[in-house]
C-alpha cells in the first residue's frame, strides 16, 4: 500500500514540473507580410505598375507618407522570440519597399533586413516640460481664491488702479 502511496507523489511532482517548465518555453512569432521570394522576384520595374503588384503581392503592409503617399509601397515581414512574458527580440526582418514613378510603373524594388531595426529606449518615465513643477494637490486645489480676486478682472475683481 505505501509503494503506490509514494509512486503517487513521484507523478505528482513530475506532473507539476513539467507543468511548470512549460511556462518557460520560447515563443516564436511572425508579424506582417509572409515573403515568397518568387513572387517578389517576379515584379519587375519599368514593367510592372500598381495594378499588377496589387494583384502578384496583394495590399502593401503600409504606404509612404510623403510626396502624395501613393509612391512607395512597403512590405513588412518580421519573426521575433521571446521568453515567457518578456518583450519580444526581433530575429529576422524584412521590408520591401516598392517605388513608384508619377504614372504608376514600378521605379524599384528595394529590400532591406534586420540592420535597420532600432531599438528606441526612453531615458525617464516623465516627460521633461518648461514650467513649474507642480504636485497633485497644487494642481487640484490652485486655482481656489484666483477667481474674482483682485487684479485679475472679471466681476467682482475689478481692477486695483482704479
Amino acid at each position: 500500500m505505501k509503494l503506490f502511496a509514494h509512486h503517487g507523489i513521484a507523478v505528482a511532482a513530475v506532473a507539476l514540473a513539467a507543468l511548470s517548465l512549460g511556462g518557460c518555453t520560447r515563443v516564436r512569432s511572425h508579424q506582417g507580410y509572409v515573403i515568397d521570394a518568387d513572387l517578389v522576384n517576379a515584379v519587375q520595374p519599368g514593367v510592372d505598375n500598381r495594378e499588377s503588384v496589387a494583384t502578384t503581392l496583394g495590399h502593401p503592409t503600409f504606404t509612404g507618407q510623403f510626396g502624395g503617399g501613393n509612391t512607395e509601397w512597403y512590405y513588412l515581414s518580421r519573426d521575433s522570440r521571446n521568453l515567457a512574458f518578456h518583450n519580444p527580440n526581433p530575429v529576422d526582418q524584412t521590408t520591401i519597399r516598392i517605388r513608384f514613378d508619377q504614372n504608376g510603373t514600378v521605379q524599384a524594388v528595394d529590400r532591406t533586413g534586420i540592420d535597420q531595426v532600432a531599438s528606441v529606449s526612453p531615458s525617464k518615465k516623465k516627460t521633461p516640460t518648461l514650467g513649474r513643477n507642480k504636485s497633485f494637490f497644487q494642481d487640484l486645489f490652485g486655482n481656489i481664491g484666483t477667481v474674482g480676486a483682485a487684479g485679475m478682472g472679471g466681476p467682482g475683481g475689478g481692477n486695483p488702479n482704479q
